[in-house]
């Protein structure tokens, strides 16, 4: 998997102070969408292990306080993405106290296959569906246009 950028310390993506990792890759390519540079998979760097693990030493950093990591893209649950996905989702779980998780994706809840909805399954807040320009709302929390869903799971 590939990843377009990174914010250890990013207040915009979600409630509170977080980490949040945009990856690349989505087969989606919503008409209008503000992150067009990220729909290639092979676009930005590689997410290697070194990155994984400086996502979790930010997580767990008490200098400054995050309330958890934020994963957008590209789309996370891009088939080509679920491994390393669920592996770093596994491990905030794991070895973050406390810390929740929230998601971006194109596909909805309804129509996940067994391995996104694995992924999914450690996830506390989803943000589901297609980016529709016509919908578009400027003025809706966490989300781009009206038809997009905020799912609380946790």
């Amino acid at each position: 998997m590939n990843f377009h950028q990174y914010y250890p310390v990013d207040v915009v993506n979600g409630e509170g102070t977080r980490c949040t990792l945009f990856v690349s890759g989505c087969e989606h390519q919503c008409r209008g969408c503000y992150n067009q540079s990220t729909w290639s998979p092979s676009s930005g760097e590689f997410f290697d292990q070194a990155m994984e693990d400086r996502i979790i030493a930010d997580l767990n950093d008490t200098r400054i306080k995050r309330r958890g990591l934020s994963i957008s893209g590209g789309d996370p649950l891009l088939p080509a993405n679920l491994q390393s996905i669920l592996k770093l989702v596994q491990r905030v779980k794991d070895e973050c106290e406390a810390k929740d998780i929230w998601m971006w994706t194109g596909y909805t809840l309804d129509n996940l296959t067994e391995a996104q909805r694995e992924v999914v399954g450690y996830v506390d807040v989803l943000v589901d569906g297609k980016f529709e320009k016509a919908l578009a709302d400027p003025s809706l929390p966490w989300r781009g246009s009206s038809n997009q869903v905020v799912h609380r799971l946790t």
